[in-house]
């Protein structure tokens, strides 16, 4: 039994059978109107959500089974305290899966390793977000064709931003992709991104400030919002937030058959008016996450009856004497967690923890 914690959980073949999956069940969805007949999906939503809330309950509904859950922590016992840990143990009695949004980075793995029944990241602070990233893969595969030889342009929230943490992650596995990081240097790519992955696996990026420069050259623009949640100083937000406005003027500089993709909500970086153009594929990115939530609780499922046992944690490189000092980890509130820090480069002396990946 396994849980996707991180869109690296998958392997490359994985993540190419969950899309011809997802796209099976989007042409034929009658062949899995029962394939989830009697299970029981749980949905942990410390914080609010709607599409990837909502999806997950629809996946689980169309694949005919169950939901229940609730959809903010005022509505569960965390209200009164209780641990993630516990709570993964409590729910654990009565799912057969659960999915879990929470603000602070590191949770869902930490309910991962207390659960006894398959847990997904469904979103965990600025960290991960691999079910987005899933519907981003399935979105850029239907609507350009392939997954290699694209140069794919990140704009907004880059430091905040899970998707784009997940999506650099599964994209820089294929042949030929080459990132654009758009953004104001307060927002730029976390270090350990740029450094984790761009840089150890010398996938090609560039890192600029301007949107315009950068359309004629993308054959995918990823929008996001800038998200007010993550922020600590209101004024830093309110300074930040129409940093990038897609119009459809600007849709003008792009290339005929460039995709447009956003995680959602949008705020106002996009245009009401860039929804008509062909290239806009974010709603039917949406719809796109339902299939590839089905497509990943299926395989969760049938691999947690083929073999019931929880993976075992690797823990080679693990040192135990150093403190994580990011406020928005969970090892900061969890009862009586250990402070846990993994080698990532023994020769630069990198250390990152293991719940949130931030160095110490």
């Amino acid at each position: 039994m396994r849980s996707l914690i991180s869109i690296l959980d998958l392997t490359t073949e994985e993540l190419d059978q969950l899309i011809e999956t997802a796209k099976d069940i989007a042409a034929h969805p009658e062949k899995y109107w029962d394939r989830c007949a009697h299970k029981k999906l749980a949905t942990l939503f410390f914080e609010p959500s709607t599409r990837t809330r909502l999806s997950f309950e629809a996946a689980m509904l169309e694949l005919g089974g169950t939901v229940l859950g609730f959809s903010e922590a005022s509505s569960s016992s965390a209200s009164k305290g209780e641990s993630v840990a516990d709570t993964a143990k409590i729910v654990s009695c009565y799912a057969d899966i659960m999915a879990m949004r929470h603000p602070r980075e590191g949770a869902p793995y930490v309910a991962s390793r207390a659960a006894s029944i398959p847990v997904i990241n469904a979103g965990d602070g600025g960290h991960n977000h691999p079910t987005q990233t899933l519907a981003d893969l399935l979105t850029i595969s239907r609507e350009l064709g392939r997954l290699d030889n694209l140069t794919i342009g990140l704009c907004g929230d880059l430091k905040y931003g899970r998707t784009v943490h997940s999506l650099i992650e599964a994209m820089s596995r294929y042949q030929g992709i080459r990132f654009v990081l758009i953004s104001p240097k307060e927002l730029k790519l976390p270090g350990f991104v740029r450094y984790n992955v761009l840089e150890k696996h010398k996938i090609p990026y560039t890192e600029v400030t301007g949107l315009e420069a950068a359309m004629p050259q993308l054959d995918v623009l990823y929008m996001t919002r800038i998200q007010r949640e993550r922020f600590d100083d209101p004024d830093e937000y309110d300074r930040l937030k129409d940093s990038y406005v897609l119009t459809a003027e600007k849709m003008k500089l792009a290339k005929k058959e460039m995709a447009v993709l956003h995680p959602l909500p949008r705020v106002n970086e996009i245009s009401v008016k860039v929804d008509d153009d062909p290239r806009a594929a974010y709603f039917r990115q949406a719809l796109n996450g339902k299939f590839m939530r089905m497509a990943l609780i299926l395989k969760l499922l049938e691999e947690a009856k083929a073999n019931p046992v929880k993976e075992a944690v690797d823990t080679e490189g693990f040192v135990y004497d150093r403190v994580c000092r990011n406020p928005k980890c969970i090892c900061q509130v969890e009862q009586e967690l250990p402070q846990i820090f993994k080698v990532t480069d023994k020769a630069a002396n990198i250390h990152r923890c293991i719940y949130c990946e931030q160095k110490d």
